[in-house]
């Protein structure tokens, strides 16, 4: 197993620490097993640049190729319309990490508790003590950090990599998914 340090090295997470992401192969299939995934969408993912896209779009991306609802936190509901997607659940990050937490919430839909939270575009700390609630009070629900910035609390994160990696996994992890003629969830 692959090893990281936290973004901010102050941090300290514990003994127990996220597994590397190293391959997109691995994301896909925790995601695909997953019975009740969520996507939790941070205001940053509307203003960070890969490419020609913004994050945003990989993860709409990821979203409907899977069939995952979402949560958008902020103004990141905007970007969402703006791109067509009217789906989302518009929630502050700690209102949906308590959600996440609660055993007796049955996800946004109401077909079953949360058994993955998948998250991207929080700010750093947000994310951080986000992942560090749900791992101490969420024991039923794993967690991804799809950031570019080593998450130690989630269950899985990437490393801490570069933007160009970063777009290069996320479209790996899109185009894999099958986001071809991809619709609303």
């Amino acid at each position: 197993m692959t090893t990281a340090d936290p973004w901010q090295t102050a941090e300290i997470a514990g003994p127990k620490k996220a597994a590397v992401i190293t391959k997109p192969a691995i994301a896909r299939a925790v995601i695909h097993r997953a019975q009740h995934p969520l996507l939790l969408v941070g205001h940053n993912a509307a203003m960070i640049d890969l490419g020609e896209r913004k994050l945003v779009d990989y993860l709409l991306d990821l979203a409907r190729a899977q069939n995952i609802p979402v949560i958008a936190t902020g103004h990141v509901s905007r970007a969402l319309r703006e791109r067509g997607y009217t789906n989302a659940i518009i929630m502050p990050a700690v209102e949906a990490g308590h959600r996440i937490a609660d055993p007796g919430w049955k996800g946004p839909e109401g077909k079953g508790r949360c058994d993955l939270a998948i998250i991207a575009g929080l700010p750093y700390p947000m994310a951080w003590t986000l992942l560090s609630g749900l791992k101490h009070a969420a024991p039923h629900a794993k967690t991804i950090a799809l950031d570019n910035t080593y998450q130690p609390n989630a269950t899985w994160s990437f490393a801490n990599i570069s933007l160009k990696d970063w777009q290069e996994i996320l479209e790996a992890i899109a185009a894999d998914a099958g986001t071809e003629g991809s619709n609303d969830v």
